[in-house]
């Protein structure tokens, strides 16, 4: 039971897909999970938020998001939203394309050495993508707060959970990486100058050591 004043924000990550597997970068192009490879880490998801209700399901609007959430909320009765600003960061020419391709371009070095200050070449810089999915936040924390929300899922990718881990745990750029079908529950408590992040944690939570 989540109590009144708090609402748990559970971020997800999209399973694997061949993009994922031969390191290339996705952004907004729309790339379907790599089936059945991603499955192993999609059923752990799904275990984890087994007999979880959420107020409210967001998801990327596009393919390998709805593909995971399909699969880690099978037979539940949610009512997802599809959002374009849940996407990820639009890495503009460097989509379809490999570090081992691009480690030698000035421009793409200089942009990995600005941890995302700048934009990419016909793309976003990180403070692009953050005006869009703050825009989104403060849709939810608003809704969250009318409709009395204490726990909402939302589907995403790699590069937004580390920009809301950057804005909201202060976490170091190069830090703030989850793997496929991982994610962060974010815990917001409310007063009356509104919503703030008061913990996070990791999603799905660790596997117990066996003694």
């Amino acid at each position: 039971m989540v109590a009144d004043d708090r609402l748990e924000l559970v971020v997800v990550r999209h399973g694997l897909t061949s993009w994922n597997q031969e390191r290339r970068y996705q952004g907004h192009r729309d790339i379907p999970l790599l089936l059945p490879d991603a499955e192993p880490d999609l059923d752990r998801l799904r275990d984890h938020l087994a007999g979880v209700d959420f107020d409210a399901v967001y998801c990327s609007d596009l393919t390998r998001c709805r593909q995971t959430l399909a699969h880690v909320r099978e037979g539940h009765p949610d009512t997802p939203r599809f959002d374009a600003r849940l996407r990820e960061l639009n890495f503009g020419d460097y989509e379809g394309q490999t570090w081992a391709a691009l480690k030698d371009d000035p421009d793409y070095r200089a942009w990995v050495d600005s941890q995302g200050l700048l934009a990419t070449p016909g793309g976003e810089s990180a403070d692009d993508l953050w005006a869009r999915l703050s825009a989104w936040l403060d849709d939810v924390l608003a809704e969250a707060r009318q409709c009395q929300h204490r726990r909402v899922l939302a589907v995403s990718h790699g590069g937004t959970i580390r920009e809301l881990r950057r804005r909201l745990e202060a976490a170091d750029f190069w830090d703030g990486v989850v793997g496929q079908a991982q994610g962060r529950c974010f815990t917001f408590t409310t007063k009356e100058d509104g919503w703030s992040c008061s913990s996070s944690s990791v999603v799905p939570a660790p596997a117990k050591a066996t003694s």
